[in-house]
This record gives C-alpha cells, sequence and structure tokens, in this order.
C-alpha cells in the first residue's frame, strides 16, 4: 500500500439561510418556523425529510491522514457559523498538497457532492481535485486515466460504492460493517442526531463523533487493503496496532479516543 492517504468523512446540518433565500422567507420568521414550514411541505407532498444535498450545510470535515511519518487524526471546523467556506477550502487545500489517496465510505453518493455544491457557492478553488488530464503536461495526463472524479477511477476510492459493485441496491452501512469487522461502529450518535445535537450547542460532541467515524472508515480501507494483498498478514497487523497505540496517546487529550478504544477491546 502507498501512501499517502486521506480518509475523509463530513458532518452537515439544514442550510437554513439558503432555504430562506429560495423560499423568500419573511426575515421575521425564526430558523425553526422556516425549516419547520419546509418540513411539513414535504411532508404533504409525501417526500422525504432529507435534506437535499445543494441544501446541506457543512459543519465538519474530520480526516485520518496516513503517510510515512505515521497517522493523523484533524476536524476542520466551522466554529463561528459563517467559516463553511474556509472549512471546504482547507480540506482542497490538503489535496492541492499532497495528491493524496482519497477513501470514503459513501463519499460518491453524498460528502462529495456535498463539498461540490457547498465550494461552488463559496467560490472554492481545487485545481487538483478537478484535474482529468486536459492541459497536456506529464503529470496531468496521468489524471486522464486515474482522477478524483471518475467513479471507476481509484484516486477516489469510494469503499462502499466499490464493494458494491457500484449497484445501490447493495450498500451497506458503515456501522454495520465496521461491527461486523471487529473495529467499535459508531459511538455517540447518528448522522439523523447532528441537527438536534447542533442546535443543543454540541459542536465538540458532533466533532467527535465525525472522527470516530472516519478512523472506522480507516479501519476498513485497512481491511480491503489486506483482502486485495495490499497488506500482507504481518503488515495488517502492524497498521492496525500502530493505530492503537496513535488512539492511545490521542486518548490522553481526547476521551472519545479512550471510548473508541474501550469498545474495540
Amino acid at each position: 500500500m502507498s501512501w499517502p492517504v486521506l480518509v475523509f468523512d463530513i458532518e452537515s446540518i439544514p442550510d437554513i439561510a439558503g432555504l430562506r433565500a429560495l423560499r423568500g422567507a419573511p426575515p421575521e420568521n425564526s430558523d425553526a418556523e422556516v425549516y419547520g414550514a419546509w418540513l411539513q411541505e414535504r411532508k404533504d407532498r409525501g417526500q422525504s425529510d432529507f435534506t437535499p444535498l445543494h441544501l446541506q450545510r457543512v459543519l465538519v470535515i474530520s480526516c485520518v491522514f496516513r503517510n510515512a511519518e505515521g497517522l493523523r487524526v484533524h476536524s476542520f471546523v466551522d466554529r463561528d457559523g459563517a467559516s463553511e467556506g474556509k472549512v471546504i477550502q482547507t480540506f482542497f487545500n490538503a489535496i492541492e498538497k499532497h495528491t493524496p489517496q482519497l477513501v470514503s465510505w459513501n463519499g460518491g453518493g453524498f460528502d462529495l457532492p456535498v463539498l461540490h455544491y457547498r465550494g461552488l457557492r463559496h467560490g472554492v478553488q481545487a485545481d487538483r481535485y478537478w484535474c482529468m488530464g486536459e492541459s497536456g503536461g506529464q503529470d496531468d495526463r496521468e489524471f486522464k486515466w486515474n482522477n478524483y472524479i471518475g467513479r471507476y477511477h481509484m484516486r477516489h476510492l469510494d469503499l462502499m460504492d466499490l464493494l458494491a459493485m457500484y449497484q445501490p441496491k447493495n450498500n451497506a452501512p458503515l456501522d454495520a460493517m465496521a461491527k461486523l469487522c471487529g473495529f467499535p461502529g459508531k459511538l455517540g450518535m447518528d448522522g439523523s442526531q447532528v441537527y438536534p445535537a447542533f442546535l443543543e450547542g454540541k459542536l465538540e460532541e458532533i466533532r467527535r463523533y465525525c472522527e470516530t467515524d472516519v478512523m472506522n472508515t480507516y479501519l476498513l480501507y485497512c481491511r480491503f487493503q489486506k483482502m486485495r494483498c495490499g497488506f500482507n498478514e504481518a503488515e495488517y497487523e502492524q497498521e492496525i496496532a500502530m493505530v492503537k497505540s496513535t488512539l492511545g496517546e490521542l486518548a490522553q487529550a481526547e476521551p472519545h479516543w479512550k471510548e473508541y478504544l474501550d469498545a474495540w477491546a
């Protein structure tokens, strides 16, 4: 297996400002009223209450970054309610800097389209990410056959999509697959609880939840590498031991990693 690898996951909430703009909601209406009216209309039409991707406001992007120097966990968080564009730009800057193997679980179906729409709204620039080998440079030509955008390319590996053989009816939940492989799975909350937690001011809890999710994805990626012989047995065990050691160090400052290790044990 080659480095660097960047595994990512996002947490998002309904874009109430966007709903206001699209619906022409009166300024005196509260956020709860605007969102509630939209939900009621969806219900009356027999539609899902799931917010469309272009109206998902990015709150957290959590990453596991693995290179020859080791493993790091880091989150980009919109802490002031006005930094969504900066959060997204910082994520794409990491891709620009490292040109990593990008890994996700359902990233092609959710995370990346959300980042595309929201990045477009905020004027984000992502030259390397959008490169598809059109400019003619030697390095760029490689992107013609393996880029971040192509569904069947490997520069971005949507692990769920690949394991399902690109058939949505075959998709499996991250939590279930993590637990079936002996990893902790989701801790603390699930995606449906993110917006209520945000309204209660639990931003750090959302950030921690996102980080454990992205760690589950990295561990499943390691198991996938073992299955495809990117790791032999000894290398896989060594990588797992390194992850546990790294999380043990992080647990001294971040209690959710102690909880995660306890669940793993």
